[in-house]
């Protein structure tokens, strides 16, 4: 193991992609922690640099090529350094990474990262092969509440991964090939993880999986998502539970019912669509239709006071005419959805879309998605705007990075990293706290606000115009 002049080796972590990704990342960083290693934020003071990656769609992949060379260059100033490759794209290009990115030291896939320690130690120690060490074995491994993880978040929120794996098929998605079937985790251990992060000043739980709506459906014990709020609502010093991505066909009305009554549930859900065309969905292996997906939204907002909903949708799956496009464009104006992300379709090899015929040109994807961004921007600002003047609860995050003068913070309509800020400028905040702010003013996504008390807050939605 290279010694730094501290006597202590150091590394530096880029995490790419998605919140699950960034757990993984944060339990690779607890135990190289627990195992003597220092984190710098110092690319070049670095003895390892890791880089864990992305794998899903060509823009994530390039991205993550791009910043494995930038971190190899690193490299070239100091030979010592061990230049790690891990997460996706180690696993899903396992056969093919060592020879294409020589600059690499080793590569670790999404079962094995746990286990970074100890290959950074057998790698530093033992003289270089003539082939890249690859540890990438499907073992379908799931970390639990008893790893060390460093929180990356903030000081006052954190994700917690309650399932790893897709039980789903959907003719796009890569996912199941690289992270395997669904694997849920037993409630009594994602319960004590919770307790833990709470332990140490946490107040509000993002719960994360591919289908946060799937969880528990691959074992025969009884345990669902349902079982798992009621046990998570009874953590004491839990403010707010908030649910990341879940598939409008398994969103049931005693779901529904239970979180309109329970005051740390945040009315906001993240339901990825994809599509408003039943054509496309079907081909696409979507186990939903329009007409459902319209009759969950009308009952979330119905029966939940204050409802948010984030979700994503596809433009340019194989074979979508014009018309199908212009179904979801009417779907987007007319549902006015409060945080909508569009992605123009990826051709990704090894999935059953990436063989369709009717792939449609780049340029009209690319049209298709700047159609569907632009409705919605017009109706994000116009919601936004009806915002101000209201009060809403706000978890107080940090000083700002942007200016010693302002403080971060979310209200509760704000998801971490996908959905704006909201910066506070006046009233006596309080850091690691909730508390109700009124907002002053819409700025695009973001807003600016004032705290209009001192004591941390109830939670208390307000409503939005729709």
């Amino acid at each position: 193991m290279q010694i730094s002049e501290s006597n202590i080796p150091k590394v530096h972590l880029v995490s790419l992609g998605c919140s699950r990704n960034k757990v993984d990342a944060e339990v690779m960083l607890g135990s190289l922690i627990e195992n003597g290693w220092e984190v710098t934020q110092s690319e070049s003071e670095a003895d390892a640099i890791v880089v864990n990656t992305c794998g899903f769609i060509e823009s994530a992949k390039e991205e993550s090529v791009d910043t494995i060379l930038e971190m190899s260059e690193h490299k070239k100033q100091k030979p010592s350094m061990q230049l790690v490759v891990t997460g996706c794209l180690s696993q899903r290009y396992k056969g093919q990474l060592a020879s294409a990115l020589p600059e690499v030291d080793f590569f670790v896939g999404v079962d094995e990262f746990a286990k970074l320690p100890g290959y950074l130690h057998s790698n530093k120690n033992e003289p270089a092969g003539e082939k890249t060490p690859v540890y990438a074995k499907r073992t379908h491994y799931i970390y639990d509440e008893h790893l060390p993880r460093v929180n990356t978040l903030t000081k006052t929120s954190a994700y917690v991964k309650v399932a790893e794996g897709c039980e789903h098929n959907c003719a796009f998605c890569i996912i199941p090939a690289i992270r395997g079937r669904l694997r849920s985790r037993p409630i009594q251990k994602v319960r004590a993880e919770v307790e833990k992060l709470v332990g140490q000043g946490v107040v509000e739980i993002n719960l994360i999986a591919q289908d946060l709506a799937a969880y528990g459906r691959d074992k025969d014990d009884g345990e669902d998502l349902l079982s798992l709020l009621k046990s998570l609502v009874q953590v004491e010093g839990l403010r707010w539970i908030r649910m990341l991505y879940m598939y409008p066909e398994n969103i049931s009305d005693e779901f529904i019912d239970f979180i309109a009554g329970q005051p740390k549930i945040l009315p906001y859900l993240d339901i990825p669509i994809q599509h408003a065309s039943n054509s496309v969905l079907e081909r696409m292996g979507r186990d939903t239709s329009i007409e459902q997906i319209e009759s969950v939204l009308q009952k979330l907002r119905a029966k939940v006071p204050g409802m948010t909903i984030r979700t994503t949708v596809m433009v340019g799956f194989p074979g979508e005419t014009e018309e199908d496009f212009q179904k979801l464009e009417a779907f987007v104006k007319a549902q006015k959805l409060d945080h909508l992300g569009c992605f123009a379709y990826s051709q990704e090899a090894g999935t059953q879309a990436a063989r369709m015929v009717e792939q449609i040109d780049e340029d009209i994807k690319q049209r298709r998605r700047d159609q569907i961004m632009q409705a919605q921007q017009e109706i994000v600002f116009k919601k936004n705007q009806s915002m101000v003047g209201q009060t809403f609860d706000a978890v107080i995050e940090k000083v700002s990075d942007e200016s010693d003068l302002l403080i971060q913070a979310r209200i509760s309509r704000q998801a971490p990293e996908v959905d704006g800020i909201t910066y506070i400028q006046g009233g006596n905040y309080r850091l690691g706290q909730i508390q109700k702010v009124l907002i002053s003013e819409s700025i695009g996504y973001d807003f600016a606000a004032e705290v209009v008390d001192e004591s941390a807050a109830e939670t208390n939605i307000e409503t939005v115009e729709n």
